[in-house]
């Protein structure tokens, strides 16, 4: 028999969380939305915080992913739930809040998750403590993530780094950068690995600050790295280009950080159904599991699928988490569930301001701005498109080069 509750730890971890996403960041998700590019101050209260959960054992409140997926093969029995299950409920949690909030906690970033995924022990015991962004995509290239032109070129002790980095999420705010660049152009993908790039590293600057549709209280940045000079032990994992293995190395923050995007996505749609039941539950419209959706009112049955989908979505998530804790490759289920809540989460918020009417197209709710924050989480971390392409080709057993 298959049980699907969480764990007692895992469960008080969710609620605390929750209680982050309630009291914290639903009184000012609209002051931060309109108030673009500004420093939410309140979540400084939340660094010291965090620091001392960490400290103490307790799983993380926000995004940062506990642990690295190592090979398959070693204690496949294990039934551990740890740091990634733990992250990925404390993510759909602070999300229900607010995502745009959640995407900015101190210590935080998704860039955190990239180096719990390929840092040496080493690595994680000097960057344990700092609060990492992530920066992947350029100005040539979006979900292609194989198609990096920063270069990163080996100059006695230290690394020496060129190139533009933009859309990098906390890109401003944070202590570090993950930045993906080629040690060797001529070898192709397998020369691309990832640095840690200190924020006052000499060489490196923000040139702008990017306006968007949603998550507005996360800043996005564009980044330039001129002679950016790092030291040569900032290369995360190996600094050996291995041909064989190829892109697999820095590929494997993805299978960490995709759930968690996922999670994100169900936590959004979580609180856009939340505040839809209750909008039509007051204009008199009852749902009902036990009679046929085509036999209730069209909101209801509506609501009926999107809480499907959403259900879906969330269980996708789950598995793909536990997967990675329990050292199972998760590649594909990481791509399943990202594809399935990137979508579930822009039709449940789209859907729920329709159902809402007037009142959901103002600014009286939430919901208009959850479906502007929303749509992100369907393009960052990989598009809908690209999580379909990698589902398609691992089912298919066909390389990146068969199926294009």
């Amino acid at each position: 028999m298959i049980n699907l509750e969480l764990p007692k730890k895992l469960k008080a971890s969710a609620n605390q969380a929750h209680q982050v996403a309630a009291q914290i960041f639903r009184p000012i998700s609209r002051k931060y939305d309109l108030a673009e590019h500004a420093y939410p101050v309140e979540l400084d209260t939340m660094a010291a915080m965090v620091e001392g959960l960490a400290d103490s054992g307790t799983q993380k409140i926000g995004g940062a992913a506990g642990g690295r997926n190592d090979e398959a093969g070693t204690d496949l029995l294990a039934n551990a739930n740890g740091g990634n299950m733990s992250a990925l409920l404390n993510a759909l949690e602070t999300s229900w809040g607010d995502v745009g909030l959640m995407l900015t906690i101190p210590y935080q970033g998704l860039g955190n998750a990239a180096i719990a995924a390929v840092a040496t022990d080493e690595q994680l015991e000097r960057f344990g403590k700092v609060w990492a962004a992530m920066a992947i995509t350029e100005p040539s290239f979006g979900s292609d993530s194989a198609a990096v032109t920063t270069t990163a070129v080996l100059d006695g002790d230290e690394w020496v780094l060129n190139g533009e980095k933009i859309f990098v999420t906390c890109g401003e705010r944070a202590t570090h950068i993950v930045v993906w660049a080629s040690v060797d152009k001529k070898l192709g993908r397998a020369a691309i690995k990832s640095f840690v790039v200190p924020r006052d590293a000499p060489g490196l600057s923000v040139a702008r600050l990017e306006h968007k549709l949603g998550i507005k209280a996360s800043d996005t940045a564009v980044l330039l790295l001129q002679d950016c000079r790092i030291p040569a032990d900032n290369i995360l994992g190996s600094p050996e280009v291995n041909v064989e293995k190829g892109f697999a190395g820095v590929m494997q923050t993805f299978d960490n950080t995709r759930p968690l995007v996922a999670a994100m996505a169900v936590g959004v749609a979580r609180a856009a159904l939340e505040e839809l039941r209750t909008i039509l539950t007051d204009a008199g419209v009852e749902i009902s599991y036990d009679t046929p959706a085509i036999n209730q009112h069209a909101a209801a049955a509506e609501f009926l699928r999107l809480e499907a989908d959403y259900e879906s979505a969330y269980l996708l998530s789950l598995r793909a988490a536990w997967m990675a804790d329990n050292k199972k490759p998760n590649s594909l289920e990481a791509s399943m569930s990202k594809a399935k809540a990137g979508r579930t989460g822009t039709d449940v918020t789209l859907k729920a301001v329709e159902l809402a009417g007037t009142v959901g197209y103002s600014q009286r709710l939430l919901l208009e701005k959850w479906g502007r924050d929303s749509k992100i989480l369907d393009i960052f971390e990989g598009t809908q498109q690209i999580q379909q392409l990698i589902v398609a080709r691992r089912v298919l057993g066909k390389s990146s080069a068969e199926l294009k």
